[in-house]
Formats: C-alpha cells, structure tokens, sequence
C-alpha cells in the first residue's frame, strides 16, 4: 500500500471520488482503518471524553495527544494521519504553536489540524505551511471555541452566516490548508461551500455535500454511550458485546470453568510425578 498524502485528498476531490476519514487513538485499531484502507485518520482532541472520560476537549494535554499520536502511527504506517493540537497549544505565539505544532510531527502525525480562522490561524498556517507542515483547517463549529459560542450550536443557519464560514475558508485555502473541516452545519451551507473552494471539504454532521467525512470510531462501533450525535449512524453496538462478553467471562472464572486446559499449560510428565511423590 503506498503512503497516503495531503495531496491524495486532492486528487480525491478532483476525480469526484468521497473521501473517508475516522478517529483513532491506538495501535491496533489504526491497524483495522489501514487494513480497511481508510483515506485518513485524526487522533483527535475528542480522546479528551472518548479515552480519557473528561467532559469536554478543554483537558487533554498536548503530552496526552503525543502518546496517542506515536501509538497511532505504529499502527498505521501508510495511512494519512492528522493529530489534532489541544487547547491553548497553539494560540499564544506563532514562535510557540510552531514549536508545539512540530512536537505533533515528530510523534508521526503527517498533518495537524487547527480551529478557527483569524489573523493569527492565517499567520500561522501560513507559517507551517512554509515549513512543510501540511494544516487541516475547522470551521463551523469549534468546540475548543465552545464557551464563547455559547455550546453545542449549529453554524452557517442563514445565508450571512454561510458566506462567513465560506470566506474564513478561502482564507484558509489561500494561507495553504490543503483541506478543512465544516462542523455542525446545515447541510446545504456546507455544500455551497464546498463547490465555492478548490480544497476539499470534511463535514461531521455538516451533510453529504462535503468532500468526505469523519466521525468519532468510538460512535460508530457503539462503543462510547455517554451521548450518541445526531449526526451518528451506528454500525456496530460494541458497547453490548463487550458488556456481554465481559459479564460471560466473569461467570466462568466463577464457576471454576476459565481457564480450561486448552488454555492452561502443563509440565512434562516426569516433572508432575516429583511434584506429587511423598516427601
């Protein structure tokens, strides 16, 4: 399998072809989206409630992110992988978000991904941009923005509102983001943004009119049931299985029935009769 690129979500988009990315944050499920030859994998921010149990992404730390990004990119060595840099790790000086975006490199993420569009996001990709740091923008809504929006609110609900989100885009473009997400949107704002941009677009609950989407692994299996997205189809309910089996394997402990002998190992015959001869 050839290593996947930034420039493969380009030539996605341009031969009309979806592109398809999910989260992961360990070594053996980025195997299975390798194995199942997904376009791209973000180690996301959103390990802060799926891994870790805070309530929202403000907690997770960018030596947290680290850990998972490196378990990531064991898994998966020719997958495309974007690590999602965690709150206020980024914001504080250009000199500092490079130092600390570059940290997300080294760990064996092949991009990062940035929230927001203002002067200084611009300035910044821009910046990484020209030091051969490939920038995945977000757009809609931030949660790392979250107290200042005022919570879980759908962006782009008018036409004003959609050609703001637009512009902050093109700006993202022109700064060099080779693509950006649109988050909670309706899903005709994130189409007309997306057939007004040259960079592909990756909606999460922002409709079918994007380039491609992403979700939260965790959602989809139906593992993580703290709260299940609207915009979340579950294809699995591993929540159940994992219960069921969990509940399975305790009783036969119990009951003396695991482990059994084909999952025991024995000594050699002469060994066992010493240990059993009189003393």
């Amino acid at each position: 399998m050839a290593k996947k690129t930034a420039g493969t979500f380009q030539k996605l988009k341009d031969n009309g072809e979806k592109i398809a990315m999910l989260t992961a944050y360990d070594y053996s499920t980025a195997q299975v989206l390798e194995s199942a030859g997904i376009d791209g994998i973000l180690v996301g921010d959103s390990l802060a409630q799926v891994v870790l149990g805070h309530e929202n992404t403000y907690n997770v730390t960018l030596e947290e992110m680290l850990i998972f990004v490196k378990a990531v990119a064991r898994g998966a060595k020719n997958s495309f992988i974007v690590g999602d840099m965690p709150f206020m790790t980024y914001n504080t000086s250009v000199e500092r978000g490079l130092g600390n975006i570059s940290q997300m490199i080294k760990a064996g993420a092949n991009a990062v991904k940035l929230e927001g569009c203002n002067d200084y996001i611009l300035t910044l990709v821009k910046r990484c941009v020209e030091s051969g740091i490939p920038i995945l923008g977000h757009l809609g809504f931030t949660p790392q923005l979250m107290n200042t929006i005022g919570g879980y609110k759908i962006q782009g609900k008018s036409f004003d509102a959609a050609e703001k989100i637009l512009e902050s885009a093109k700006k993202l473009e022109e700064a060099g983001a080779f693509a950006v997400v649109l988050e909670l949107m309706p899903a005709e704002s994130a189409e007309y943004i997306t057939k007004n941009l040259n960079i592909p677009t990756i909606g999460i609950g922002a409709g079918a009119g994007c380039s491609g989407q992403i979700v939260v692994i965790d959602d989809i299996l139906g593992k993580f049931t703290d709260f299940t997205p609207k915009f979340v189809k579950k294809y699995a309910n591993l929540h159940e299985t994992i219960l069921e089996s969990v509940k399975k394997y305790s009783a036969e402990v119990k009951e003396g029935i695991f482990p059994s002998k084909e999952q025991s190992f024995e000594m050699k015959e002469e060994e066992r009769e010493k240990l059993y001869a009189d003393k």
